[in-house]
Formats: structure tokens, C-alpha cells, sequence
């Protein structure tokens, strides 16, 4: 077995605790780089910052559940370590190898774009991409190890990052896409996408606006709140009797 190197190092501690640093990083990158309220003096391009942000969140949101809906991994290993039983090459994992990270940085880099402060946008999603970048190294050293010629066929048809669309049909033959299991793996995503969204709006509002103007967002994002988690919950009720298993 090859020697690991310090990057897949790196991504052996981040594959075990991204779920802690992830929320970290965010909570420190925003207090050194809270969002402004506008760019040159324009509010119009503040407003169609936040317009581009959600479309590129929305992006992301679509792009894990299409990946989910047609086939799901395990992405949290055994015991906090990489692991996989079988090697998955269908689907949207016959697009790019890591289609579920892809989504993620369209996520991440969505809610930098939002906070819209030009530091925050470089360093948020750089250190998104390298902590990625690390843990998808520690992925495929264990895969080489694991699979061997099987996966070094895969890695030489299908890119690691960017989608070859051109592939689609291909990947999907012979396969059915489950809204099912999309929704049930993934409705926490969406519900944590748009608590992060009202977060930003909020955390703005509150540095710049009027305080009446923040209690009314305040407001809005409640009853949103309340509007999303009662899906959630039911969801997760269902799950729980043995129901979205498809």
C-alpha cells in the first residue's frame, strides 16, 4: 500500500470532523468579514449579488439531489474513516467522481456570495475547496488501495471535478431516479441551505439597517423557519417507521 502524504493526512482528519470544522470556519469568516450593505454606492448590486447567490445555491441544492435521487453513498465512512463496500460509478457518479462535493462547494460558494464581502468570498471558498481537495485525496488513495484496476478504469473515463454532461445518458441506463430517497436523504440540506440564507439577511440587517427593518426580517425568517421544519420533522417521523427507503 502506497504511503499516505500529508495532504491525504489533512483529508483523513477533515473526512472525520468537516461536520464541526465546516460550521466553524463560517461563524469565524463572518465575524472578520461581515456582509455589506452595499458595493460603490450601489444597493442594485447588492440586490443582484444576493440574487446570483441563491441561484447558485439553488444549483447545488439540485445537483445533490439529482445525485441522491438516482443513486446514494454513504458518505460518513465506518467509524469517521473512508470506507465504501463497492465502488458506485452510475449515475451522476458517471458524470464526475465527486458529484456530491461538487454540489456542496455550489452550496458553500452560494452562501460566500451572499455574505458578498470580497475577503470572505476568497478565503471562504478557498478553504472550502482545499479541505475538499484534501478529503477526496484520502477517498482515492483508499479506493486505489481497495479496488485497484477497477477504479484506476474510472478515474481514467470520468473527471474528478467538473460534470461531462456528455455522459449523461450513459450513466443512467438501466436505472430509475427516486424522489423518495432524494427527499429523505437530503431535506436536511435544503432546510440547513435556507437557515444559512436567513442567517446572512439577518446578520446584514442587523449591522445596517433600521432596527425595525431587522425585527421584520427577524419575523419573516421565523415564520419560514417554522414553515420548513415542519417537513423536516415529519420526514424524519416517516424514516423512522421504515418509510422513503426506495
Amino acid at each position: 500500500m502506497p504511503e499516505k502524504n500529508l495532504l491525504i493526512g489533512i483529508g483523513d482528519f477533515f473526512f472525520k470532523w468537516r461536520n464541526l470544522a465546516f460550521p466553524v470556519i463560517f461563524a469565524v469568516l463572518f465575524v472578520l468579514f461581515p456582509p455589506p450593505a452595499e458595493y460603490l454606492g450601489a444597493v442594485w448590486i447588492e440586490e443582484a449579488k444576493d440574487i446570483i447567490a441563491v441561484l447558485i445555491i439553488v444549483a447545488g441544492l439540485a445537483f445533490r439531489s439529482a445525485t441522491i435521487g438516482w443513486v446514494y453513498i454513504k458518505r460518513g465512512g465506518l467509524n469517521k474513516q473512508v470506507y465504501a463496500d463497492k465502488l458506485v460509478t452510475g449515475g451522476f457518479f458517471g458524470l464526475c467522481r465527486n458529484p456530491l462535493y461538487v454540489g456542496n462547494m455550489l452550496l458553500f460558494s452560494g452562501i460566500f456570495v451572499m455574505n458578498g464581502q470580497p475577503l470572505a468570498m476568497l478565503f471562504g471558498i478557498g478553504f472550502h475547496y482545499l479541505i475538499y481537495a484534501s478529503i477526496i485525496a484520502a477517498e482515492e488513495h483508499y479506493l486505489q488501495n481497495r479496488f485497484g484496476a477497477e477504479y484506476a478504469g474510472y478515474c481514467a473515463r470520468v473527471p474528478r471535478w467538473i460534470p461531462d454532461f456528455t455522459r449523461y445518458k450513459e450513466s443512467i441506463e438501466g436505472m430509475s431516479f427516486s424522489f423518495a430517497r432524494a427527499i429523505a436523504k437530503d431535506y436536511t440540506t435544503i432546510f440547513n441551505a435556507c437557515l444559512a440564507m436567513a442567517a446572512v439577511e439577518m446578520i446584514e440587517h442587523y449591522l445596517h439597517y433600521p432596527w425595525a427593518t431587522f425585527v421584520q426580517v427577524s419575523e419573516i425568517s421565523a415564520v419560514l423557519f417554522l414553515i420548513l421544519l415542519i417537513p423536516l420533522l415529519a420526514i424524519k417521523s416517516i424514516k423512522r417507521s421504515g418509510g422513503l427507503r426506495s
